[in-house]
């Protein structure tokens, strides 16, 4: 039976689903599919090979039920019509309840099981009321699922100051840690202005070649190092680690930018870190 990676949900959720007959299903595939949620709509990305089952760390499994029809298209667009009224209303009674939530975003599921609600909130809600309202309001089960500021630009956001569409919303699945030492390691600006995405984050594309300026960094001496080079005998002040060069401080106090092949001896070595 073969299977497939799919991806479904406002969330771009990655399963691994079966599928029900030897029927191959190319990539960008628009399908039914039963997850754990639920009967919902997915779009085949690929195979499920072995090296695809590599890239994903516990993928939830589900089934391929058939390719989307024409009819399923309809219900579809009627059901993505259908989640803005049942935002208002749902924005409405948050309202009236005086919750102290931000409501994001409501998803319904294609086959009607449950309508998730996505919300922000600084500390814990008691929306045992709200449930109970929304319930009887749409006569299905209600799934509340608290999100981060993270989550919220995956759902709403549309462009980065690149130009392009936010990579939460296209191809990451996951939202990668991101740090201080990236930036300064990569020297991007560290204006909060320039390096934070639509999420108020680090930008995640800083995460991107990080590991690529570690690697590279690894074959330079470390900052505060004494070198031997054709200038004579220097201190590394700072790497430009892409271009392999290196800033250092002659012993006439000049600074200079020496290629790293120019290094002839490394008489002494630092473990001061490059904090420029």
């Amino acid at each position: 039976m073969p299977k497939y990676v799919v991806r479904y949900g406002v969330m771009r959720a990655l399963g691994v689903m079966s599928a029900r007959e030897n029927v191959p299903f190319s990539r960008g595939t628009q399908v039914v599919a039963r997850t754990e949620r639920g009967l919902e709509s997915a779009i085949v990305l690929c195979e499920a090979t072995p090296e695809a089952l590599a890239q994903l760390k516990n993928p939830p499994s589900g089934q391929v039920l058939r390719e989307m029809s024409p009819a399923d298209s309809i219900e579809l667009s009627r059901i993505l019509a259908r989640q803005r009224d049942e935002f208002g209303i749902c924005q409405k009674h948050i309202a009236a309840l005086a919750l102290p939530m931000q409501l994001v975003d409501v998803e319904r599921i294609f086959g009607g099981e449950r309508i998730v609600v996505y919300y922000l909130a600084e500390n814990r809600v008691d929306f045992r009321d709200l449930v109970k309202l929304l319930a009887a309001e749409f006569q299905t089960r209600i799934e509340m699922r608290q999100i981060g500021s993270r989550d919220e630009a995956k759902l709403l956001a549309d462009y980065g100051d690149c130009g392009k569409p936010v990579c939460c919303n296209t191809h990451l699945s996951e939202m990668p840690p991101v740090s201080m030492k990236m930036a300064k390691l990569q020297k991007a600006t560290l204006d909060p202005t320039k390096i934070s995405g639509r999420c108020g984050r680090l930008k995640c594309c800083l995460r991107y070649e990080y590991e690529t300026y570690e690697l590279m960094q690894k074959d330079l001496p470390p900052v505060g190092s004494e070198l031997i080079t054709s200038r004579g005998r220097c201190r590394v002040l700072a790497h430009e680690i892409l271009a392999q060069q290196l800033l250092v401080e002659t012993e006439d106090h000049r600074r200079v930018l020496v290629p790293a092949a120019d290094v002839l001896t490394v008489l002494k070595r630092s473990n001061v870190e490059d904090s420029a």
